[in-house]
């Protein structure tokens, strides 16, 4: 079944599959209180988190040492956001007889967040020595102590970044997360839950919040700063659902949408679509249909450089874990084969999200929250050779925090990545950062800085030599002096634009039913001042 709820992140609180089967202190309760209980549990079910923590106060001025009570107040506040008083009912709530196992996990995950990593490890040791053994199985408190160690090994050994936020001309009060970008570096999408206007509408169903919706900014090369966010221009965002951006191909002119209506039935529960662009405005988003979506959750997509090769995330089943990461190769225009999921090397029991292809089209970034991060999402890299991805690394601290970090993108020169993170510091929840990757390149194998950039870019368009006008699907190959080909197909404008290895040539061949080919040798320089090195083509083709 489809998820219910927009976002993705890990679920921390599991108070449903305790609350029916606590020990303790409740028959202690009068039966007002009691009955004042059971209502309480079952608006908190019902998503009404207020209403419920409301009730469970009422309930500890009569019984204020009651551990099962104390548990369910500090999950309602924690789910609230109000974080200082969740701690404040759980460190109450772990002094009392009928202190609850429960209480020491939330605890536990509460102090990581903070970065109070021994503290950390200490609630969740007590969890599991006082949990069941099934309730240990269920939760597994050892991928938390894992993420403990982890903050403690990469926080003393920080990678040579800068990072900085973007500030208020990008990001708001609000949730701003989930950047995207072109490979030029020219145009930074992201998502925001901003109202989109005064009398914007919030997901009552759903945390209360405004739903979420695309801004982009652009880069200002005067000034030297990104410009003041604006929505997206055209059909995208709507009043009462949840839009987000998850990717943009190369050139710009596509971008991959999450959306999630619970009015409408083909993206109700979250489904991948995409948009396009006309005269700079987006187009309604269509969606992708099968294989690509199912009736479990699908929850965002990138693509390659060339275009024939789409990455998403997937709750459907044949994966190993909660989302998985899935790609699917193009067969026509409009048809994907069956996907095929990268493999338990990539996939964990947990959650994958937050994909990015890098421009040199064997790099993916990816989100995760197993085992091997510092805490809640962190990021991570791996590295396609032969077919064969490698075992992801993560990208260290302070890139990576014990907060939820990512998703992360960056253009063509590697210069700078882009990242969303709700660490400390910022002007909301999530905000987006820049990183400096001068001193850490993040592209290369051992991480270590290369004399320049080695990707160039390419880009132009392919006319009809007679009429003058643009030939859509006409197919480019590009062939180095090692033979190594790479090819894609010019859009319904006659556009291309794809990312190569610089400091080579390359024989261009471009050919389309119905017309002759034609061939051209390119040379791919490199710019020694770390830029991109970019050059625009145009090609005729005559009948």
């Amino acid at each position: 079944m489809k998820k219910l709820i927009f976002v993705l992140f890990l679920a921390t609180a599991f108070t449903a599959s305790y609350a029916n089967h606590l020990p303790g202190d409740d028959e202690q309760l009068s039966v007002k209180a009691k009955a004042k209980l059971e209502l309480a549990k079952q608006k908190m079910y019902s998503g009404k988190t207020r209403e419920a923590l409301v009730m469970f106060k009422e309930i500890l001025t009569e019984s204020p040492k009651n551990g099962h009570v104390l548990y369910l107040a500090a999950d309602c506040s924690y789910k609230l956001g109000e974080v200082d008083e969740a701690v404040k009912y759980l460190e109450t709530g772990k002094t009392v007889v009928s202190a609850k196992p429960q209480n020491f996990y939330l605890l536990g995950i509460i102090y990581l967040s903070d970065n109070k990593v021994d503290e950390a490890l200490a609630e969740f040791t007590n969890y599991k020595s006082k949990a069941a053994a099934s309730d240990i199985k269920e939760h597994d408190p050892d991928v938390y102590i894992s993420q403990c160690n982890n903050a403690k090994k990469l926080e003393a050994n920080p990678v040579q970044v800068k990072i900085e936020n973007l500030g208020q001309n990008v990001n708001s009060k609000f949730d701003d997360k989930g950047p995207a970008i072109t490979a030029d570096g020219k145009k930074l999408f992201f998502n925001s839950r901003r109202p989109l206007t005064e009398d914007a509408l919030k997901d009552v169903e759903g945390d209360g919040k405004y739903f979420e919706s695309i801004y982009v900014t652009n880069w200002d090369s005067a000034k030297q700063q990104w410009a003041v966010a604006d929505e997206i221009p055209g059909q995208i965002n709507q009043k009462a659902s949840h839009v987000a951006c998850t990717g943009i191909s190369s050139d710009g002119k596509q971008i991959f949408i999450y959306k999630n209506d619970m009015t409408d039935a083909e993206s109700r529960g979250g489904d991948i679509f995409v948009s396009k662009v006309s005269n700079n405005k987006w187009r309604t988003p269509e969606p992708f249909g099968k294989p690509i979506n199912t009736t479990y959750w699908e929850g965002g997509a990138c693509i390659s450089p060339d275009g024939k090769t789409l990455y998403f995330t997937s709750e459907r089943k044949g994966g190993f874990g909660n989302s998985d990461i899935w790609m699917a190769v193009r067969k026509t225009k409009t048809e994907w084969d069956t996907p095929v999921n990268l493999g338990a090397e990539i996939n964990t029991p947990y959650d994958e999200a937050g994909l990015f292809l890098a421009p040199d089209g064997k790099t993916l970034f990816f989100c995760s929250n197993g085992a091997n991060s510092m805490g809640s999402y962190d990021i991570f890299r791996t590295i396609c050779t032969d077919g064969k991805w490698s075992k992801p690394e993560n990208l260290g601290y302070p890139i990576n925090t014990t907060k939820r970090d990512g998703p992360l993108v960056l253009g063509a020169d590697s210069r700078y990545a882009y990242m969303s993170s709700d660490r400390l510091g910022g002007f909301g929840e999530n905000d987006i950062y820049k990183i400096d990757l001068q001193d850490y390149a993040i592209l290369e194998k051992d991480f270590k800085k290369q004399s320049a950039n080695s990707l160039s870019i390419v880009k132009g368009l392919v006319r009809d030599g007679f009429e003058g006008k643009p030939i859509e699907g006409a197919e480019i190959t590009f062939t180095n002096d090692a033979g190594e080909k790479v090819s894609l197909v010019t859009n319904e404008n006659g556009e291309y634009l794809i990312t190569l290895k610089g400091g080579t040539a390359y024989q261009v061949k471009v050919t389309k039913d119905g017309f002759k080919p034609t061939e051209e040798k390119i040379n791919l320089n490199l710019n020694k001042t770390g830029d991109t090195f970019t050059i625009e083509k145009q090609f005729l083709l005559n009948k």
